[in-house]
C-alpha cells in the first residue's frame, strides 16, 4: 500500500503501522529496533502481516478515536458496517510491559458482516523459521529468538506456520485478537471481550490525560494535537529516548537507494522534538530525555566530538549497517538497511541544537542541574575548539565534508545559548572567551557564507549553492528577520528551492550528495519557510504556505520525512522532524496572525 495509507499505533516502547486495509505491515516486538515480525511493507511475500478485514467488498475509512492514538478502521459493505479498533495498552507494570500486548478488536456497527483474520509472522526480518502450536486455546509462534501468543475470541485455525480465522458477526457482536510476547514471567493469557473494553477505555483515558496539558489553543488545534501525538509515540519510555522514526528503508525515491534506518535517536531530532514539546507545555518528555543524556550517554573523545549525532534508544553507541538481502524493499527499492553507518559522522550542528533545548528546559521546565551545567561547558568548550572544522553537515552528506554554514550558524547557536543560561542563573562559565568564539562565527558566516553574486547566504564557504537549512538563522536569532541580506536570501531561496510551498533541501545537481537518484521536498524545510515568511511580515504567505503543507498530509494528518512530485509520503514514516517543525510553524504563525 501507499506509505500515506497507513495509521500508527504504539505503547511508548514500540509500534505498528496499520493500513487502511486493516493490514498491520509493520511491526517490531518489544522496542522499535527489535528485528520485525511484520514487515510486509518491505516485503509482501516474505516480510510478515497481520491481516484483519470484511471478507466482502467494501469502502474503507480510517480514523483516530478523537485525542487518542486509539485507531479505528472501518469496512462499509452491502450488508453492513464493521470497525477494527487497534490500540497497544500503556501499563505501568514492569512485567506487563514486557507482554507488549497489541490488541485487534472488531466490531459490527450495523448489520451483518463476515470477516476473516491470518496472522502470518515472519521472525527477524523474515530469516527466522518458526512453528506454530496450540496452547490452552492460543496460537503460540516460536521462534529461536522470539515466541508470541495469539488468543481470539473466536476459532483459530493454524498450519504450523500461520493461524487464520474465519467468522461472522451481527451488529452490536464483537471479537478480540490479542498478541503477546511470551516466556520467562509473562505466561501467555487470554484476552476476554470485557477485558478488551476495558483495556480500550484505560488506553484511550491514558492518551487523554496525557494531551489535556497542551497549552495550544490556537487556529490549527486538531494537526498540531496529532502531531504532539504522533511524537510522544515515538518516545521510548524505559529510558526517555525518543527515535527519529518508527519504520527503516521506506524509501526517499521509488527505486533508488535512498533507504535508510531512522529508528534510532539523533541528537538534532531529538532535541527539536524537546523544543516542540515543551512549546506546548510538555516538559515531563523533555525531563525524561534530559535523564537519557546525563544517564546513558557520556561524553566521548572521539576526532567526531564529545558526542555522536546519534545512539540506539538504550544508548549504546554501536549500529553497525548493515544490508538485508532477503528483504526487497517497499515497491523493490533496494536494499533494505539496519542499523546507520552516519554514526560516526561529524555534524557540529547537533551542539546548538542541543543546548538550545536545554536552554528552553532551564527556561520552560526546570533550572539546569550543576552536573548538567558542567556538561554545558564541555561542550561549549570544545565547540569554540573545533566549529571551524569541515563536516557532514544536517543533511548527512556521503559526498566529503565541507565548510557548511548551517554548522556554524549552530556553533553560534550553542555558545550564544550557553552564554544566556550562564547570565541568568549565574553560572560559572569562561564567558569572555565565549564571547570573542562567538563573534568571530558571527563574522565568519557575515562574510564567508554570503555570496556577493547570489545575494544570499549559501550552503558551505566557498561556493554558490543554496540550501534551505539557512531559513534557520532567523528562527535561531541570529539575523533579524527583516534583515536585507536575509530577505534577498529568502527571495533567492523561494525562487529556486519552492514549489508550490513545498521546499527542496538543495539541488543535488549542483551539490552531489554522494548518492544516486533524485528526492522529493523536504517536509521540515517547507515548515520552516512557513515560520521565516511569517517572521518576515509576510503573513499572507506564509499562511497560505501552511494551509497549502496541510493539504499534503495523510488521512489522519500523518506525515513522512518527504514529498514526492505528485503529493505522495516518501521516506520512513511518520517522521518526527515533520511534525516537530509543524507544532512550531503553527505556534509561531498564530502569533503573528494575533
Amino acid at each position: 500500500m501507499p506509505v500515506a495509507e497507513h495509521g500508527l499505533i504504539g505503547d511508548l516502547r514500540s509500534a505498528a503501522l496499520v493500513g487502511t486495509d486493516g493490514t498491520i505491515d509493520w511491526y517490531c516486538c518489544g522496542r522499535f529496533d527489535a528485528p520485525s515480525v511484520f514487515a510486509s511493507i518491505l516485503d509482501a511475500d516474505r516480510g510478515g502481516c497481520f491481516e484483519l478485514a470484511a471478507d466482502v467488498p467494501t469502502r474503507t475509512k480510517q480514523f483516530y478515536f478523537p485525542d487518542t492514538n486509539v485507531l479505528i478502521t472501518r469496512f462499509f459493505a452491502d450488508d453492513g458496517v464493521g470497525e477494527i479498533q487497534d490500540f497497544m495498552p500503556i501499563v505501568d507494570d514492569s512485567r506487563e510491559a514486557d507482554r507488549h500486548r497489541l490488541i485487534r478488536r472488531v466490531v459490527c456497527v450495523r448489520g451483518s458482516l463476515p470477516f476473516r483474520a491470518r496472522v502470518a509472522p515472519r521472525f527477524d526480518y523474515g530469516t527466522q523459521p518458526h512453528t506454530v502450536s496450540t496452547q490452552q486455546g492460543q496460537a503460540v509462534f516460536t521462534s529461536a529468538s522470539l515466541t508470541l501468543a495469539l488468543s481470539a475470541s473466536v476459532p483459530m485455525e493454524h498450519d504450523g506456520r500461520d493461524a487464520w480465522s474465519l467468522f461472522k458477526l451481527r451488529e452490536g457482536e464483537s471479537a478480540v485478537f490479542a498478541l503477546d510476547r511470551v516466556g520467562g514471567e509473562v505466561v501467555p493469557r487470554s484476552c476476554a471481550l470485557t477485558e478488551a473494553e476495558q483495556l480500550f477505555d484505560a488506553t484511550v483515558r491514558y492518551w487523554r490525560r496525557w494531551l489535556s496539558a497542551s497549552r495550544y489553543r490556537g487556529r490549527w488545534r486538531e494537526m498540531v494535537h496529532r502531531s504532539a501525538l504522533t511524537l510522544k509515540l515515538l518516545t521510548y519510555a524505559p529510558t526517555g529516548a525518543i527515535v527519529a522514526a518508527p519504520t527503516t528503508s521506506l524509501p526517499e525515491q521509488i527505486g533508488g537507494e535512498r533507504n535508510w534506518d531512522y529508528r534510532y535517536v539523533w541528537i538534532r531530532d531529538a532535541a527539536f522534538c524537546v523544543y516542540a514539546l515543551l512549546r506546548l507545555g510538555f516538559t515531563d518528555e523533555a525531563k525524561a530525555f534530559m535523564h537519557f543524556l546525563s544517564e546513558r550517554v557520556g561524553l566521548g573523545d572521539e576526532p567526531s566530538g564529545p558526542l555522536q549525532i546519534m545512539y540506539g534508544i538504550d544508548g549504546r553507541s554501536e549500529l553497525p549497517e548493515q544490508l538485508l538481502h532477503d528483504l526487497e524493499g517497499y515497491l523493490g527499492s533496494a536494499p533494505v538497511r539496519v542499523g546507520n553507518a552516519a554514526v560516526g559522522q561529524l555534524q557540529l550542528d547537533i551542539y546548538g541544537a542541543l543546548i538550545d533545548s536545554l536552554y528552553l528546559y532551564d527556561k520552560w521546565g526546570e533550572p539546569i542541574s550543576s552536573d548538567h551545567w558542567d556538561t554545558v561547558c564541555a561542550l561549549i568548550d570544545w565547540v569554540c575548539e573545533n566549529w571551524d572544522q569541515p563536516d557532514e553537515g544536517i543533511w548527512e552528506t556521503r559526498g566529503g565534508r565541507k565548510k557548511f554554514t548551517y554548522s556554524r550558524l549552530m556553533c553560534w547557536v550553542a555558545i550564544e545559548r550557553g552564554m544566556r543560561m550562564a547570565a541568568h542563573r549565574g553560572l560559572p562559565a569562561d564567558t569572555a572567551r565565549w564571547a570573542r568564539e562567538r563573534d568571530t562565527i558571527y563574522r565568519r558566516i557575515m562574510d564567508r557564507g554570503w555570496s556577493p553574486e547570489r545575494r544570499a547566504f549559501v550552503q558551505h564557504e566557498e561556493g554558490d549553492v543554496l540550501d534551505a537549512s539557512l531559513l534557520m538563522m532567523p528562527l535561531t536569532k541570529f539575523v533579524s528577520p527583516t534583515d536585507p541580506k536575509w530577505l534577498s536570501t529568502l527571495d533567492a531561496l523561494g525562487e529556486e528551492l519552492v514549489s508550490d510551498s513545498l521546499v527542496y533541501r538543495y539541488d543535488p545537481q549542483a551539490s552531489p550528495d554522494g548518492l544516486r537518484g533524485e528526492e522529493g521536498t523536504f517536509s521540515i524545510c517547507s515548515f520552516w519557510y512557513v515560520e521565516a515568511l511569517a517572521r518576515a511580515g509576510r503573513r499572507d504567505d506564509a499562511r497560505l504556505a501552511f494551509e497549502k503543507m496541510l493539504t499534503y498530509a495523510n488521512h489522519l494528518g500523518l506525515y513522512a520525512e518527504e514529498i514526492g512530485h505528485t503529493g505522495e509520503q516518501h521516506g520512513n514514516f511518520p517522521q518526527a522532524f515533520t511534525h516537530l517543525a509543524l507544532i512550531s510553524a503553527a505556534f509561531n504563525l498564530d502569533r503573528t496572525l494575533g
